[in-house]
């Protein structure tokens, strides 16, 4: 019994004395906690430039150079640090008498070990007596798109000119977090317009290149006493619904959606020569008018360049590409030019300018060898004929071989560009390597297979698909479904600019059958009346398709198979395209989506009805095709759902704490327009 006592004991003793390795909690999924300040928050009579924020946990700060903003702006940006748990900000502008300064550390804040973000802190003191608490808040958004602006900076005025927005710096500011949710803080009474605009410059105002969105109306904030409702957690785990007074600052729910009216300075971006034949020139912004060009340094001296080229033009008359056809100048390496085109002056306006360039081919050594060597070639093919010529016994003696037997020129590689698989709405399209000088449309046929045998039928109208665009040309035609197609055309029915003729062409193809397609149908509820455009997205939120809305229906055909989205927009100058806005002036044009992905089959007919406000605007895009999504905490990962469950939109916020939730209310804020 005793050596049974003694051996129980040992193994006791060993069993306590035991090393091994600590079982690790469960993950820090807290934001870092404010704990204090100096000054503190609200404090009046301040005086310091030196700021202090102490937090619960070690703390860093992401980004303070774009994120942390100083309201009323600061001409010199402060310094922003962490070093342990404080947070330091050192202000390097004088502080204004009686003014009420904003600290807004938006999403900066989070802490060292888990990354947990601390969204929405902000620290407010004044400078005199009293300090102002007057809040606006609401969202942001792209008004194409609907993607949330992250990191836009939001303003005001109390100077209600048309002109302050490009003049004067934001009286507040803020910027919006990853939701494109933003508050201004610390606002006096008094009434307000309101912007928000993408400030590449950081001068705290607009300029017409960035982009910008405002409201329609002034604001004049306010209060109200208001009950909100929250969950606490008790130290066991237990939660308890509690309901407490707070003040309700408004208007909480403002929406802005920014455009851009596309303005950019003009003048000419890039002209070079790179090859004999072409001439480039691109332009920054788009234009009304072609420019002036004529040569200074040839024989050719005082032509206008519609004499010696063809040109080659984007719709938008930016990118310009001319062909040159006059042999002599291709020949020359260098070409001088006069040109006279539209630039932005000083005061931004048009006018016209004179500039003398000089084209230089380039690589023209390079060139200059490639040309010899296809001499070469072409000599050596005349031999060769020569010779085939002299076994069919044909004398060539007394003939010149130069003038007798001329060189084959290259067939024009004029062809067509349609696949074999037409689609039953779209035109057959052709293509050429340089520009069309002439096509005989009658050389054109179009035979029907029926019962193994072709059939003619009349001819498809044949054009180009651009005026400005001399290369492609489209056929168009009603095309049966399911039925085979022969297209033929003749030998030299189409020459190019420098005389090159095409050879035949026999494109046979099939037109598409209508089982083959999907038809996309929605019953719109909300129009009021308004006209509007019904299109269809794939899954990059790039338009495949679109359609007038009829009577409140959109219908889509000749959809094919597989996963789509859908967006509509108020088409308010009923134009048939989405219109931007002007600043001031003209909302650009509403934008819904239909909130869930569209999953189309090969015969099939999909009929959905849609009420464009059922929603509010901010949970209406489906997060698939959602490309600014907030940042997820660090170890958390999105749930999966199974494919044929029925999307849920409602995208619970990762990372809002409870301060932020009390800001904007538990639920999810109905955000409407107000134009």
């Amino acid at each position: 019994m005793r050596l049974l006592f003694i051996f129980v004991v040992t193994t006791l003793l060993a069993a306590c004395a035991s090393m091994g390795r600590p079982e690790g909690g469960p993950r820090d999924m807290d934001p870092p906690v404010f704990v204090r300040s100096n000054p503190r928050p609200g404090q009046v009579k301040v005086q310091g430039n030196r700021i202090t924020v102490d937090f619960d946990e070690n703390v860093a700060i992401d980004d303070p150079m774009t994120k942390v903003v100083v309201s009323p702006a600061q001409r010199t940006p402060p310094v922003v640090s962490a070093n342990g748990r404080r947070v330091t900000v050192e202000l390097r502008d004088t502080l204004l008498p009686n003014t009420t300064y904003t600290i807004d550390f938006a999403d900066a804040i989070k802490d060292l070990n888990e990354s947990n973000i601390l969204d929405g802190f902000a620290l407010d003191f004044a400078t005199g007596d009293s300090i102002d608490t007057l809040r606006i808040s609401g969202m942001v958004f792209e008004a194409r798109t609907l993607e949330p602006a992250q990191g836009m900076l939001v303003g005001v005025y109390s100077n209600l000119s048309d002109t302050a927005i490009r003049t004067l710096p934001f009286e507040r500011i803020t910027k919006t977090n990853q939701l494109g949710q933003f508050t201004l803080r610390n606002l006096k009474p008094g009434t307000y317009r309101i912007y928000a605009v993408n400030d590449l410059n950081r001068d705290y105002h607009w300029d017409r290149s960035e982009d910008v969105a405002f409201y329609d109306v002034t604001i004049s904030p306010s209060t109200e006493p208001a009950q909100f409702t929250d969950t606490l957690i008790g130290v066991a785990g237990e939660d308890s619904v509690v309901t407490y007074p707070a003040t309700r600052y408004l208007p909480d729910d403002v929406l802005l959606t920014w455009f851009n009216e596309g303005y950019n300075a003009q003048y000419l971006r890039k002209h070079e020569r790179p090859e004999p034949r072409n001439i480039d020139f691109e332009f920054s912004a788009k234009a009304d008018t072609l420019p002036i060009l004529k040569l200074i340094n040839t024989h050719r001296a005082g032509d206008d360049i519609s004499k010696w080229s063809a040109i080659q033009a984007n719709p938008s008359l930016d990118t310009l590409r001319y062909w040159i056809t006059d042999t002599s100048l291709i020949a020359l390496d260098t070409l001088m030019v006069e040109a006279r085109y539209m630039i932005t002056d000083t005061l931004e306006q048009l006018s016209m300018t004179t500039d003398t360039l000089r084209l230089v081919t380039k690589n023209a050594k390079a060139r200059r060898r490639q040309l010899e060597k296809e001499a070469r070639e072409r000599e050596k093919q005349r031999e060769k004929e020569r010779k085939e010529l002299e076994k069919q016994g044909v004398n060539l003696d007394s003939l010149d071989a130069a003038d007798t037997i001329p060189p084959r020129p290259k067939p024009l590689e004029f062809k067509v560009a349609s696949p074999t698989n037409q689609e039953l709405n779209r035109p057959l399209v052709f293509s050429s390597p340089t520009p069309v000088a002439s096509f005989d449309t009658a050389a054109v046929r179009l035979e029907q297979m029926m019962d193994s045998v072709w059939y003619p039928l009349p001819a498809p109208r044949v054009s180009r698909i651009s005026e400005l665009d001399p290369m492609k040309f489209k056929a168009e035609y009603l095309w049966e479904p399911g039925m085979l197609y022969r297209l033929s055309v003749d030998t030299a029915a189409v020459y190019d600019i420098y005389g090159l003729a095409s050879d035949p062409i026999v494109h046979e193809f099939t037109a598409k059958r209508l089982d083959e397609y999907s038809i996309l149908t929605f019953n719109i509820d909300g129009l009021e009346g308004r006209p509007a455009f019904v299109e269809v997205l794939d899954a990059s939120d790039k338009v495949v398709a679109s359609a007038p809305v009829k009577n409140n229906v959109g219908r889509v055909e000749y959809l094919s198979p597989g996963t789509y989205y859908a967006r509509l927009f108020i088409d308010a100058d009923s134009n048939g395209v989405y219109t931007n806005g002007i600043l001031d002036s003209i909302q650009p044009e509403e934008i819904y989506y239909y909130p869930k992905k569209l999953s189309l089959k090969k015969n099939w007919g999909v009929e959905q009805t849609w009420n464009i406000n059922e929603l509010p605007i901010d949970l209406q895009k489906p997060q698939e095709i959602k490309k600014n999504k907030p940042k997820r905490k660090r170890g958390e990962q999105e749930e999966e759902r199974p494919e044929d469950e029925e999307e849920d939109e409602f995208f619970d916020d990762p990372f809002m704490n409870s301060a932020v939730r009390n800001q904007f209310g538990n639920n999810n804020l109905d955000y409407r327009r107000r134009y």
